[in-house]
């Protein structure tokens, strides 16, 4: 079975996420948010799937502004239901507006996203996991595990063997 850095390089979607974003580290809160909101969306689907609805998904979600996804209410639920670029299922929509609502929750307990999660770091998947579990919606073992190696928290996202481990390893990541 091929690894995601063998298979990766050169595909036209897979190729960049790969060489630029997997496993990178980020402190930005609305991109943790959008990572974990795409994340939320891959259950049950391909990768591949997600990368190509990517654009789609910031457009639907005003750029993953949290404040802005925050206050999104019926009218806002239902434009997200009806648009065909995004996956349109109710659970993983309702996730997405209750966990924006819960990252600025953690900004006025911990000053950010990111800095809640250094706090907790590091500790093992299963802790994770349940930590996860207890503050957010729609974050099971996979999504939380995908959603920390690919952010940096975990580690596995590249072989050792991989050139972008190297450069990802100069950045530290957590």
């Amino acid at each position: 079975m091929s690894t995601y850095c063998e298979i990766a390089p050169g595909h036209p979607f897979h190729g960049s996420y790969h060489d630029e974003e997997y496993g990178f580290p980020i402190a930005d809160d609305n991109r943790l948010f959008e990572r974990l909101v795409l994340e939320i969306n891959q259950a049950g689907l391909s990768w591949l799937t997600i990368l190509k609805k990517k654009e789609a998904f910031h457009k639907a979600f005003d750029g993953f502004d949290l404040e802005k996804v925050a206050r999104y209410g019926g009218k806002d639920r239902e434009r997200l239901l009806n648009d065909p670029g995004i996956i349109r299922n109710r659970l993983k929509v309702d996730a997405a507006i209750h966990n924006a609502r819960q990252v600025l929750a953690l900004r006025e307990s911990h000053g950010s996203f990111s800095k809640w999660l250094d706090h907790h770091h590091p500790l093992p998947k299963e802790d994770w996991v349940k930590l996860f579990k207890k503050t957010f919606k729609f974050t099971g073992g996979e999504i939380t595990g995908e959603f920390l190696m690919s952010t940096g928290y975990l580690p596995g996202a590249h072989a050792e063997s991989c050139p972008v481990f190297g450069t990802i390893k100069k950045l530290r990541p957590r």
